[in-house]
């Protein structure tokens, strides 16, 4: 048994939950179960794996930093142009700054330091080395626990409630 996701009233995801806090929810109607495990806790009592909130709740924006650790996070740890995974990865301006490119979301990628270097000060056309995804800002810091969750195949059926994962 394990994680819920807790979908608000309007389909969007907010929170990942226990299954525990999940049937709480359920049985006293503040849920509706949408997807739901073939476990069952109880007699005749699926385990639900995405509840859907009856009513709206209101969720403040909060800006994610732009910072190492997150463009990581986002681009699951691997090089956007040979797909290496490891520990000597850096981030990569894919319009160089030295041609008018800053730091943001949109222009940062992690790169191993072979892809970055050869690379250089070339944008990924003219070094012919194509992206293997476009980069772009994450919808909320709940989108890399869900992205998370779903690349390692616990949860695939929360694909379908989530944009661009």
């Amino acid at each position: 048994m394990g994680k819920v996701l807790v979908l608000n009233a309007s389909y969007e995801p907010l929170n990942i939950t226990s299954w525990r806090r999940a049937v709480v929810l359920l049985l006293k109607g503040k849920a509706e179960q949408l997807e739901f495990d073939t476990q069952e806790i109880y007699t005749r009592f699926p385990t639900p794996t995405v509840i859907r909130l009856r009513y709206y709740v209101r969720v403040p924006y909060k800006e994610i930093p732009l910072t190492r650790r997150n463009i990581l996070e986002r681009d699951d740890h691997s090089c956007q142009y040979c797909r290496f995974r490891g520990d000597n990865l850096t981030l990569d301006h894919v319009i160089p700054r030295s041609r008018g490119g800053g730091d943001s979301w949109e222009n940062l990628v992690a790169a191993c330091v072979r892809c970055n270097v050869h690379k250089g000060n070339r944008t990924p056309n003219e070094a012919q080395m194509p992206l293997l995804s476009q980069p772009r800002r994450p919808y909320s810091s709940l989108h890399f626990e869900i992205a998370r969750y779903i690349r390692s195949g616990r949860n695939e059926e929360w694909k379908k409630y989530v944009i661009g994962i």
